[in-house]
């Protein structure tokens, strides 16, 4: 039994569209790797030699500005692809939020491996074009979204995206999410564009109004999910 078979994320990944047979062609061009929180995978500017799949935890995409500060530029989760296949540099560079473990290929095998695959390619496209999408929405959010509308998409961002993966659901209360933060309140600051001062008062804001709960520093249990949706604009 190869380690795809066992992959908890095989359904969801890019490579839910082969069969055995090509699963295990891919299986032998790739190889599993540990990332302790805080380690860079990718770095910025440089060739691009590897990708990968998330398979458990949760990275930052993160840029530099000139004067040495950095910008978190996106998030990826269990199941999401990273890496820039078919050539160029590394815009950007990839650093573990929790401890993570991914599923790695050298970007030369893979992209031979894609080409004689035309259903992975195309898996390829569907997620580059969900990628798009989502940065257009970002695009809103950090253009026009005030303060507490940034605060509450970013919750539900997470609430989705960590679902099955560091997001638990109450069955005897659907409305209720329970979450652990993989971002400190600085991070969450610039991610948002915000202040650190600015994201605690919309935290306990929220708290206030009954529309959360904050058990501990990086926990925040969703009483009210529709009123959180509400809240988002």
């Amino acid at each position: 039994m190869s380690s795809c078979d066992l992959c908890v994320v095989r359904n969801r990944a890019i490579c839910s569209s082969l069969d055995s047979k090509e699963l295990e062609a891919l299986n032998s061009i790739g190889r599993t790797r540990e990332i302790a929180s805080g380690e860079s995978l990718i770095w910025e500017g440089e060739d691009s030699v590897l990708v990968a799949n998330v398979i458990d935890g949760v990275l930052k995409l993160s840029t530099n500005t000139e004067d040495g500060r950095e910008q978190i530029v996106g998030v990826v989760y269990p199941s999401d692809f990273i890496g820039r296949p078919f050539g160029g540099t590394s815009g950007h560079g990839v650093t573990a939020l929790t401890d993570a473990k991914v599923c790695v290929f050298s970007r030369r095998d893979f992209d031979a491996f894609a080409r004689e695959h035309p259903k992975l390619e195309h898996k390829l496209l569907e997620r580059t074009l969900g990628e798009l999408d989502r940065t257009r929405r970002w695009m809103l959010l950090l253009g026009r979204k005030s303060a507490s509308e940034k605060m509450a998409s970013f919750l539900i961002e997470m609430a989705e995206r960590l679902t099955g993966a560091g997001c638990k659901v109450d069955e005897d209360k659907p409305n209720q999410r329970h979450l652990v933060l993989p971002f400190s309140r600085q991070q969450i600051a610039d991610v948002l564009g915000l202040t650190i001062e600015t994201v605690s008062r919309q935290f306990t804001r929220l708290k206030n109004e009954g529309i959360i709960d904050l058990p501990s520093r990086r926990d925040v249990t969703i009483l009210d999910y529709e009123a959180l949706v509400a809240e988002a604009g």
